[in-house]
């Protein structure tokens, strides 16, 4: 399994884009990574990386072989978790690439629910809106996608797609706090801080907007949907938010949601799926169930 570890220090270095300071991730000698590194390039007949005066960059034979070591690293980990799972034990590594509206409350307690039975899986779970969750997908970086309103299809393989409504978010005093369920021309009248536009949540406000030929104003955009929740929490401004992206009780942020009438926008799609083509690992394979299980039971 040595020409494994070399194809792990290959991607390192790739990854971080330097050889001394992957190296250093490493724990072992920049020469002796070094060493290793032209015995790989010997073995390929050519150089893998662009030696530059501060760092190194893949060339483009290099481009070609970290796909082909992306994939036999992911073939490997699936073996290895489906040799545990033979031995009747839960390992494995999930990488996923989620959406920012699942990770402060849906995504955290689907992977607390899933450790507290299978203890010994570890996750990697990196913010990845829209068309760079298929990216990540193809370039064998995640397993899994769990993506709202995805741009590009091409290569996801879905397994699942839970309809969310949109709610407004504004704090307990605003003036609309107290209603059941509102259209997005009341929200009109008040500020509004808005996820920018790469978002999908952006996308089906700006639909709407475009439909009904309302004027879409923002007072404030944002890439970070935390701080317009705390934006909103303040004064009159209204943000948005689908359903799997919000708390169980926003009473402890001073805040309040208010489902907008699904008649009037229509709710938006959680895709939960992974790379065309792709068996996954026994461990990636079950959390992705759990997801799915969960989004269709809501």
């Amino acid at each position: 399994m040595r020409h494994l570890q070399d194809y792990f220090f290959f991607k390192t270095i790739a990854e971080i884009g330097s050889i001394r300071k992957a190296a250093q991730s490493l724990t072992i000698t920049s020469t002796a990574l070094n060493r290793r590194i032209l015995a790989l390039e010997s073995e390929l007949g050519t150089e893998v990386f662009e030696r530059l005066p501060k760092g190194v960059k893949l060339s483009a034979a290099g481009e070609v072989f970290l796909h082909h070591v992306r994939e036999q690293l992911t073939d490997i980990e699936k073996v290895k978790s489906q040799i545990a799972d033979l031995r009747g034990e839960r390992r494995g590594h999930i990488n996923i690439a989620c959406s920012q509206a699942l990770l402060p409350f849906f995504l955290p307690s689907q992977i607390h629910q899933y450790r507290t039975q299978h203890p010994q899986v570890t996750f990697n779970v990196q913010r990845r809106d829209r068309k760079a969750a298929e990216k990540e997908l193809v370039n064998m970086s995640a397993d899994l996608a769990v993506v709202f309103e995805p741009e590009l299809l091409t290569d996801f393989h879905i397994l699942s797609i839970s309809k969310q409504p949109c709610y407004a978010i504004m704090c307990n005093s605003h003036p609309l706090a107290n209603k059941q369920q509102i259209k997005l021309s009341e929200c009109l009248e008040y500020p509004l801080a808005l996820p920018t536009k790469e978002y999908g949540l952006r996308q089906i406000l700006d639909r709407k907007a475009n439909k009904a030929m309302y004027q879409l104003t923002p007072v404030i955009e944002s890439d970070s949907f935390e701080f317009l929740r705390y934006e909103a929490s303040l004064g009159l401004c209204i943000t948005f938010q689908i359903e799997v992206g919000l708390p169980k009780d926003l009473s402890f942020m001073n805040m309040t949601a208010v489902k907008i009438d699904e008649n009037d926008l229509p709710p938006g799609g959680v895709y939960v799926g992974h790379l065309k083509g792709r068996t996954l690992p026994v461990a990636a394979a079950r959390f992705a169930q759990q997801l799915v299980n969960t989004l269709e039971s809501n």
